[in-house]
Parts: structure tokens; sequence; C-alpha cells
């Protein structure tokens, strides 16, 4: 076996490879302002600055801001949508919010629609769980204590998650029952 040519070191970046990684990279991934900021801050890191002072990495994330490639309030409802869908919380996504660095006022429409869901999604969760009124058998105590933690986990509201656990295996819930005050 032959061994490998150690590889060329890649150039270092300049403010038109910079933009070319920054379409690349939201033509690809739906992203927020901070994750390609952070992505674009990476590269220079790994490869290196060639023009002198700072990369205008900033600059480079409000163009694409500009242009309509990156909404971090269209991201934001659309991550709500999907962790609703998925049988999430508002505290999940409050935590994949922050984690994405979505700002408080881009992310409110995104919270005020995992409010609105909270109980389907409970249920949503209970369904794939096969827990609470969705178990195909009572539970005992101790398998009820683990579903009420991987709700709570989960990001449900205590309330909810108890309501849910205490129904029995076939019972009929409504949503609404379950909507908090």
């Amino acid at each position: 076996m032959r061994a490998r040519a150690p590889r060329k070191p890649r150039p270092p970046l300049r403010k038109e490879k910079l933009e070319e990684l920054a379409l690349a990279y939201v033509a690809r991934f739906a992203t927020t302002r901070a994750r390609l900021a952070a992505y674009l801050k990476r590269k220079v890191a790994e490869r290196g600055w060639e023009g002198g002072g700072e990369p205008p990495i900033e600059a480079i994330v409000e163009k694409a801001a500009r242009a309509g490639y990156i909404d971090d309030a269209a991201y934001a409802l659309s991550k709500a949508r999907s962790l609703a869908g998925r049988g999430y919380g508002p505290r999940r996504l409050d935590q994949a919010l922050h984690a994405a660095g979505v700002e408080e006022q881009d992310g409110a429409a995104a919270r005020d629609h995992a409010g609105r869901e909270a109980a389907e999604a409970a249920l949503r969760f209970a369904r794939r769980r096969r827990i609470g009124p969705y178990a195909s058998a009572p539970a005992t105590p101790e398998a009820r204590e683990k579903a009420l933690a991987a709700m709570v986990r989960a990001g449900h509201d205590f309330r909810i998650a108890k309501a849910i656990l205490a129904c029995r295996p076939g019972d009929q819930i409504d949503p609404e029952s379950l909507e908090l005050p």
C-alpha cells in the first residue's frame, strides 16, 4: 500500500470565498443569523483570514438576511410546528430557540404557537410513547413516574403531564380539558 501524500494546506479565506461559503450554507440548511455567524467564524478559525483587519462576518450575515436567505422568525415558527407535531412542548421549543440563537422578538410567534398547541402536543407525545390513555394496560407507579419524567423532559407542563397520566387506558381525553388557565 502506498502512503497518501499529505494534503496541501488550504489557502486563507478572502471576502469572496467567505460569501460563497455563507451562500452554500444557507442553501443547504435552514438556519439563523447566529448559526450562520458561528459557521463563518469556525471557517475563518480553521483556514485563517487573508484580508487585513477583521473578517466581515456580520456584514455577510446581514446581507443574507436582507436577501431573505435567513429569517429567524420564520425559522422559529417552523421549529415550533415541527416540535409540536412530534409531541414536544413549549419548554423544549425554548431550549431549541435558545440553542439556535433566536432572539426573543423573533421567537414570539413561535412561542405563541407552542402555547396554543401544548395540550395537543402532549397528547401526541403520550400516543407515541403509549402512556396514559394510550397505554395497553394500567401503569405501575414506577412506570407512571418514568412517563411523567419523560413528559417533563419533552417540555410539557407538569400539570398537563399529570392529567394525561391520570387517565386510564382507553379513556377519551379532550385537549381543551388539559388547557392551562
